[in-house]
């Protein structure tokens, strides 16, 4: 019986040609997702394209091509401009990929909207008293 070493089990994870990483792993070094089961889940459910096509988590990217990421509502449209293995600091991360000009004017609309939508409807301050509850019964016919 053969024990494997954990450096064994890292060369496994590094079976990606030089130049490409898979699609999961770079999604999470490139901080969309906390976690790179999460990038899993968002590439499994459809959220992620790759040069047009609807892509699987080890697809393999790399340098100058294309992501389509949707998080929530909101659309992020991605050229590739580096590739890493590991996840980095913030400022690491925002080199691995630049937005282009027509993502970025759209997802920043969407995001202006949703921003105002959280403003328009007002809730209540607290829960109804003792007069809001008599009104509210008169209205549905329970007097």
């Amino acid at each position: 019986m053969t024990q494997r070493s954990s450096a064994d089990n890292a060369r496994e994870d590094d079976d990606a040609p030089p130049g490409k990483v898979r699609l999961d792993k770079w999604l999470w070094a490139a901080r969309f997702f906390k976690t790179r089961a999460l990038a899993a889940d968002a590439v499994d459910g459809g959220k992620v394209d790759v040069n047009g096509d609807r892509a699987k988590r080890s697809k393999l990217v790399q340098v100058a091509d294309t992501v389509r990421l949707r998080t929530g509502q909101v659309e992020w449209q991605l050229i590739v401009r580096d590739i890493a293995q590991r996840r980095g600091s913030a400022t690491i991360a925002h080199g691995l990929y630049e937005e282009t000009v027509e993502g970025k004017r759209v997802r920043e609309g969407v995001e202006v909207q949703l921003r105002s939508m959280r403003t328009a409807f007002a809730h209540g301050d607290d829960r109804p008293g003792k007069r809001d509850r008599r009104e509210i019964r008169r209205l549905k016919g329970d007097v």
